[in-house]
Parts: structure tokens; C-alpha cells; sequence
């Protein structure tokens, strides 16, 4: 879900993450690539697309470490 939302909004989607000075960061990003897409008819709108990436790399990290809490906590037994 986290995947979806980071097309669609890509800030808020690393928000959720917990990661706020990149979410700040994406937000500038973000809104600076749709300034750009509406002053130059569409032909300027690309930073929109990394933003999209930037978020899309910052959810999968988050899994990631989540991932590998789970897999530390099983090799050491915790609960």
C-alpha cells in the first residue's frame, strides 16, 4: 500500500516511514516538479518523477529494515 501511495503522494508515503526530513525534502521536490509542469505545459514536470523514485527507493527501505528486525529478533530468539 505504501507502494501506491508513493506514486500518488509521494510525501506522504515517506512520511509514513517515519523518515520526516526526507519527507520535507520530497515534499520541496515534489512541488517544485508540478510548479514546473504547469508554467511549461508539461514539458518541465520530470522532478515530479524522481520524487516519485525517491519515495519509491525510501518504502523499500523501510521494509527492508523491518525485514531484517524480524530476521535479528528470530536469530536471537526474542519474541
Amino acid at each position: 500500500m505504501l507502494y501506491i501511495l508513493a506514486i500518488l503522494l509521494p510525501p506522504v508515503a515517506i512520511l509514513l516511514t517515519g523518515k520526516i526530513f526526507q519527507a520535507i525534502f520530497n515534499a520541496v521536490i515534489a512541488i517544485v516538479g508540478v510548479v514546473l509542469f504547469i508554467v511549461s505545459l508539461g514539458a518541465l514536470g520530470a522532478l515530479y518523477i524522481i520524487a516519485i523514485l525517491h519515495a519509491i527507493i525510501a518504502v523499500h527501505g523501510y521494509h527492508r529494515d523491518k525485514r531484517d528486525e524480524r530476521i535479528i529478533k528470530a536469530a536471537r530468539g526474542d519474541k
